[in-house]
């Protein structure tokens, strides 16, 4: 299959955090079974505050061990080595499997034959173990009781513990810690697993196939449940931070500190956000529909938006005809060497955000966007501020689908298409008009397209690299000056508007399908039927795409057009 969106026109079903409609859910309903919006892998730092400094990490010393005289570089390396005895020792005793992963290997795959088949299974089911670059203190005696405490640079490779742990919320979880002080730890949640297990609670109606839900009756106390996800209360962190409290301290820290050592020195551990993935699922009503509409969708925007990132695995040929959530169940379930059907992964990165669209199994679409480090993000990385961080995150989802559908779905009416290339006037200054045929506003018009689907918006500066890169423009200098210049004209005709107090834009979604229409008009369809006097050769049809062999029948159609208008004479 390939990756993309969809035709549809039916109820449309959300199960997310805020309910509300996209631009393409509405315009393509009739081939949609559902739609739902759901949080998924979320990654969490756990940080002991005391041990972030030297000074904290000496305090923290006199705390555990009532005096610094014996902090010596040696005795914090045997926190490591105790570490390891212990942890072999109950694994041994609880007959948990202790493995080794070297280098690249994917350890949830790993761990994957280990999951337990028991729905009421609680605790450590695997614990894996591999090397990995952490922050380790190096301390220095001197003189008569003198010291020295810092951090190594570079970071040395020591081993990290994964603790696999099934939590009767959160269902399979995993903590990864470092068993040197001050024991810094990270983990991973999913968000599919834990509406799973409350709508199961509930005894909702749904069905769930890998990590997507296939079928579901109730949409509207489907997205409480997702809804409980996201604390409200004034809680640190909410259901967040429950779970982690919940295994940190008992399964995995307890191996370096026992709970005397911990009370003694008021361990305690906070949390921030790391990562986090909030998708889009759109649920079709055939599979093969989702395939042929992909491959449109694809064909249509990839060039407008200057997606680099596209790679295909193939499995079958054809997608098995769905016979409902009563018939035989579709086999959703796919790996990166043997897919079940074709698979293909569309991605847009922006630096530390990731926009990708990808299927799931036989006829789930999924859009997602993914924050590879929350600082980015600019509204705080404490638990606290994980709502914040979602609510950003489907932001940067909306604008994308909106863009997406902007350049799939172009309009432009017969009055815009006379006024564009005549004067016009923004905030009662007189503004020139957009002449599509210089190539410098064609240039400025493709670099807004892709720069549309940018978060937050770009500067006159991008606008002007961008313009650049045209091959086009190389030979002609193109400022930021001039691109501020383009930009007024830009926003005279209603295609972009200014972010308020700032120096950024943004598209709007009428003006960008106008934009996008005038620019396929002109290069996708007046372009290629009047060369050549509407005579161009073409490779044979069994290697042309679906728009290029309408070109050949209408080009063929037109022949005889221009012959009884005299223009191929």
């Amino acid at each position: 299959m390939r990756l993309m969106i969809v035709d549809c026109r039916l109820p449309i079903y959300h199960v997310c955090i805020m309910n509300n409609y996209d631009s393409v859910s509405e315009y393509y309903a009739e081939i949609l079974e559902g739609q739902y919006d759901c949080v998924d892998r979320i990654v969490l730092r756990a940080y002991y505050l005391l041990g972030q400094t030297p000074g904290g990490f000496r305090t923290w010393w006199r705390q555990v061990h009532g005096t610094d005289e014996n902090l010596t570089e040696t005795a914090v390396m045997r926190y490591a080595g105790r570490f390891a005895r212990r942890l072999r020792a109950y694994a041994k005793k609880q007959n948990i499997p202790l493995l080794e992963c070297g280098r690249g290997e994917r350890k949830h795959e790993v761990a994957e034959p280990y999951v337990p088949t028991d729905p009421d299974y609680r605790g450590v089911f695997c614990i894996l173990y591999g090397r990995a670059p952490a922050p380790v203190f190096e301390v220095q005696r001197y003189g008569q009781g003198g010291i020295n405490i810092r951090t190594k640079e570079p970071w040395p490779f020591v081993n990290y513990y994964h603790f696999h742990i099934m939590d009767p919320e959160w269902g399979h979880i995993i903590i990864r810690l470092s068993p040197h002080p001050p024991f810094g730890a990270m983990i991973v949640l999913n968000g599919h697993e834990y509406v799973e297990r409350l709508a199961r609670k509930r005894k909702l109606d749904f069905t769930k196939e890998g990590n997507c839900f296939t079928h579901f009756s109730n949409a509207t106390d489907l997205a409480g449940v997702a809804e409980t996800m996201i604390p409200t209360d004034g809680r640190d962190g909410g259901r967040l931070a429950e779970v982690c409290e919940r295994w940190i301290y008992s399964s995995c820290l307890c191996f370096a500190l026992d709970r005397q050592e911990q009370e003694r020195c008021a361990f305690h551990y906070r949390y921030s956000v790391y990562q986090a993935e909030y998708s889009r699922n759109y649920l079709f009503m055939r599979g093969r529909q989702m395939e042929k509409l992909f491959d449109k969708l694809i064909d249509r925007t990839r060039t407008a938006l200057d997606i680099r990132s596209l790679k295909t695995i193939f499995g079958v040929k054809n997608r098995p005809y769905f016979k409902g959530p009563h018939g035989r169940p579709p086999r959703i379930e796919l790996s990166v060497e043997r897919p079940a059907y074709d698979l293909t992964v569309f991605k847009v990165h922006f630096g530390l955000l990731t926009v990708k669209m990808y299927s799931k199994g036989e006829r789930v679409l999924r859009i997602e966007t993914v924050i590879h480090n929350a600082r980015r993000m600019k509204c705080g990385v404490g638990i606290d501020k994980f709502p914040a961080i979602v609510a950003e995150l489907k932001g940067v989802l909306d604008r994308f689908v909106e863009s997406l559908q902007c350049v799939n779905a172009s309009f432009i009416d017969a009055a815009a298409l006379e006024q564009w290339p005549k004067r016009s006037a923004l905030a009662g200054t007189p503004v020139a008009g957009v002449d599509i045929n210089q190539p410098r506003m064609q240039a400025v018009l493709q670099a807004v397209v892709v720069l549309a689907i940018k978060p937050n918006g770009f500067k006159a500066s991008e606008l002007a690299e961008r313009v650049r890169e045209v091959p086009e423009m190389r030979a002609h200098p193109y400022t930021s000056r001039q691109a501020s210049y383009d930009l007024r004209k830009l926003r005279a005709k209603g295609v972009l508007k200014r972010i308020p107090n700032s120096l950024r834009y943004e598209a709007e979604p009428t003006g960008l399908r106008a934009a996008v229409a005038l620019l396929t008009l002109r290069n996708e369809v007046l372009i290629p039927l009047l060369a050549n006097r509407g005579q161009r050769k073409r490779c044979g049809r069994c290697h042309m795409s679906e728009t290029e062999q309408r070109y050949a029948n209408i080009q063929k159609e037109l022949q005889h057009v221009f012959k009884t208008l005299g223009i191929a004479a």
